[in-house]
């Protein structure tokens, strides 16, 4: 209850250098060149709808998933706002039940190196009951192995991805790169880009 009254306050204050109101390039990227079925998809940390308003807007089925009901209720806006499809719920994606299951694709934007070290089997094992077989999961993760660190966001290196990941997933890519942000130097992330194994 205390995480999720911290990450109202922060969408209320609207303290949110991530949010840049465009969407992931990195997202935008993937979808584009990868065979993604257009069906179901899961937007983990939803945040205010950008990238579930995007997917629906390429023909997805989008749920888009938050912790904040601050977040959601901005996201509702939005997509009432642009006519848009999306379904948008509130919840903590460890514990709750709520999000649709058969998704034939996972994409979350610094919700996975936000969990405790415990809890990274548990957010993994979701996403793989959640995700149809040979399912994607694009999950843009703080980088630990930048030489250049800085406060920003929590950093994961690539041992600790593989570690967790790799049990369940097929990574298909890893690579790091530096995501937009509204913060003065973009900070350095690993996109991963994983498959559900059979």
């Amino acid at each position: 209850m205390a995480e999720q009254k911290s990450w109202d306050e922060r969408y209320s204050s609207n303290e949110l250098p991530w949010d840049t109101g465009r969407p992931d390039t990195y997202l935008v990227r993937m979808v584009s060149r990868w065979p993604v079925r257009r069906g179901v998809v899961l937007d983990i940390g939803c945040g205010t709808g950008t990238n579930s308003l995007w997917l629906a807007r390429q023909g997805f089925e989008v749920t888009g998933l938050d912790i904040s009901q601050e977040a959601v209720a901005m996201a509702r806006k939005r997509a009432d706002e642009e006519g848009a499809a999306c379904t948008f719920v509130c919840g903590d994606f460890l514990t709750n039940d709520i999000v649709p299951a058969s998704v034939g694709f996972v994409f979350d934007r610094g919700c996975f190196h936000a969990v405790q070290e415990e809890d990274r089997n548990v957010f993994v094992d979701q996403v793989a009951q959640l995700l149809t077989p040979d399912g994607l999961w694009l999950s843009m993760i703080g980088n630990a192995d930048d030489p250049m660190q800085d406060k920003g966001p929590p950093k994961l290196s690539a041992r600790d991805i593989t570690a967790a990941m790799e049990p369940a997933f097929e990574i298909l890519h890893l690579e790091s790169c530096m995501i937009e942000s509204r913060m003065g130097q973009p900070p350095r992330f690993w996109q991963c880009l994983l498959r559900k194994r059979s």
